[in-house]
């Protein structure tokens, strides 16, 4: 099949197609990482984005069933249980692939999915166009006999906001769902703005059941499963759009429930707080980000999915403090505050990327346990 991908700017891609036929808009966005591609485009977080993969080879260990499991039964191998980026574009995608655990390479399963790829294309060109001039909206065609021109490509992307879609409505659950631990500690409620799997398993194997609540639960709703903690969780798009979310976590925060924000989690319990948001110009995407915690000085390698952030001098007005910045660019990459708060902008459950920071589990539920007392 043959592919393109045509930018807001007016450039043209054209490389071999993969995966689906059809046409997708998106902001397209890239990742650093080397590996964990399945589990990459199963992120809810990249819901309508366009995802490149700087790794020049992707799909080289094939595709894993979502029936092999963990002992809570979730797919051991996926953020979710589909994927959820709109298009994929990598340098040169392997559909030989060799490794015991693949049921079936990377072509099959975007074609399954509906998920068009281009591959074939000069990526480093590419990265460094979005580098200099940040993401911009995107349109990959992917045919197999006559392709839409570049003009009607560019109409769609004429028409396409990423920063107006509340892109979480399509993420979240509709109905609320239970996971056992039998570890007897209690329950935490994780608001779920496109939660990832590996959040889940994370605070399961801490002990705790995990009850997962749509992103616009009402605080009084979740105060009456009588949790002992609450999480928000990751997700896509601009988290000012939540209003509702950031209502929640605002009376959450004033009864006193201790809570921890992730990704955009964290941005939301801020912006309940009092801090404000803004638009990153290309993001921080992969398994190698740098963050320094203020408290101690420590450096930790960290793995990342945001295109927005906490603005600094907001927290000023608020009772957050900074926790962690961002060792590249000084951005804000976590807060907490003396009532049970706790957030951060990476990832600390990391899948794929280093697990250097799965501590802030272990913090969090301590202090859950000190709050209990």
């Amino acid at each position: 099949m043959k592919a393109v991908l045509v930018l807001e700017d007016g450039t043209v891609l054209k490389g071999r197609g993969f995966g689906a036929s059809g046409v997708t808009v998106g902001e397209v966005v890239f990742t650093t990482g080397m590996v964990g591609y399945t589990e990459s485009l199963t992120d809810p977080s990249y819901k309508g984005q366009i995802l490149v993969f700087t790794y020049p080879l992707i799909g080289n260990y094939g595709v894993p069933s979502y029936t092999m499991v963990d002992e809570f039964n979730l797919p051991l191998h996926f953020e979710s249980t589909s994927i959820k980026v709109e298009g994929v574009v990598v340098h040169e995608a392997c559909f030989t692939p060799s490794h015991w655990a693949s049921t079936k390479n990377v072509n099959d399963w975007l074609r399954e999915e509906g998920v068009p790829g281009i591959w074939g294309i000069d990526t480093r060109q590419l990265v460094q166009k979005l580098r200099e001039r940040g993401v911009m909206k995107g349109a990959l065609a992917v045919y197999e006999s006559n392709g839409l021109e570049i003009n009607e490509l560019l109409e769609r992307l004429a028409s396409f906001d990423y920063g107006s879609q509340k892109l979480v409505e399509k993420v979240s659950v509709e109905e609320t769902r239970t996971i056992s631990s039998k570890g007897g500690k209690g329950l935490i409620v994780v608001i779920d703005c496109g939660v990832k799997l590996s959040i889940v398993r994370a605070l399961l194997r801490k002990g705790y059941d995990v009850s997962l609540v749509r992103y616009d639960t009402p605080a009084d709703k979740i105060i009456d499963l009588d949790p002992k903690g609450v999480v928000f969780s990751n997700g896509p798009g601009n988290p000012e759009l939540y209003v509702e979310t950031v209502d929640t976590a605002r009376a959450l925060v004033e009864y006193g429930l201790p809570t921890l924000g992730v990704c955009l989690g964290h941005q939301i319990v801020s912006l309940a707080m009092g801090a404000k948001t803004f638009k990153l110009r290309y993001g921080h995407r992969g398994v190698n980000k740098p963050v320094i915690d203020l408290t101690s000085g420590y450096c930790y390698m960290t793995s990342q999915n945001h295109g927005y952030a906490v603005d600094v001098e907001s927290l000023k007005s608020t009772r957050l403090k900074v926790w962690f910045i961002n060792a590249d660019d000084k951005t804000v990459e976590g807060v907490y505050s003396e009532k049970g708060v706790l957030c951060t902008q990476f990832h600390p459950e990391a899948s794929p990327g280093p697990n250097d920071t799965s501590w802030v589990f272990d913090y969090f539920s301590k202090i859950i346990e000190n709050s209990t007392d």
